[in-house]
């Protein structure tokens, strides 16, 4: 009997764990942020109106697909007039490019619940390739993934003319992302 039980615990052991994929992203949960240093002062923002596209299965992140969609006028700089200011030409030119979206060409796990996403990220009509690891937990029945990534302003043509002088604005900015999605 004893062998049985062991031979049975070592079988149950043995067996793949239930994989979960989540996918239902709660846009009320999940936010898209960023900081920027002007001057050498960090200043804090968000947006608020961005969709999220997302099927991952952490025993299978190859197989994992993440985009968004972003309104880039739901911008909040900080102020109404740094609103105002960079939804203009020389920074988001919101009238032409309403939209910034990603699309992920890849997702490899890093170990320890962290993985990193790749793919081509667009702005004001160009397109980089970028990178930004994450983290995944869940969380009863929702996955959380926290992830940040440096962003370069100057390559997309984000605060041009006077403002593509970086040591008013930094061309460095840190994007922090929150993505809540409940399993599928």
């Amino acid at each position: 009997m004893k062998r049985l039980m062991t031979a049975f615990v070592a079988a149950a052991l043995a067996m793949p764990a239930t994989a979960v994929e989540y996918g239902t992203v709660d846009h009320a949960k999940s936010s898209l942020s960023f900081t920027s240093k002007q001057m050498g002062v960090p200043v804090d923002g968000k947006f608020s109106k961005f969709k999220v596209t997302l099927s991952f299965d952490p025993a299978k992140p190859q197989a994992a697909v993440a985009g968004f969609d972003l309104d880039v006028a739901s911008i909040d700089a900080g102020s109404q007039e740094a609103n105002d200011e960079v939804v203009g030409k020389q920074w988001f030119n919101v009238k032409q490019f309403p939209t910034a979206s990603f699309k992920s060409s890849s997702v490899k796990a890093l170990g320890g619940n962290r993985f990193e996403v790749s793919g081509p990220l667009t702005i004001k009509g160009k397109t980089l390739n970028i990178s930004a690891p994450f983290t995944y937990k869940a969380d009863g029945k929702n996955g959380v993934f926290d992830g940040a990534f440096v962003l370069k302003r100057l390559p997309y043509g984000i605060g041009e003319g006077p403002w593509a002088d970086t040591s008013t604005v930094a061309d460095e900015i840190q994007i922090k992302f929150h993505i809540v999605a409940a399993a599928k």
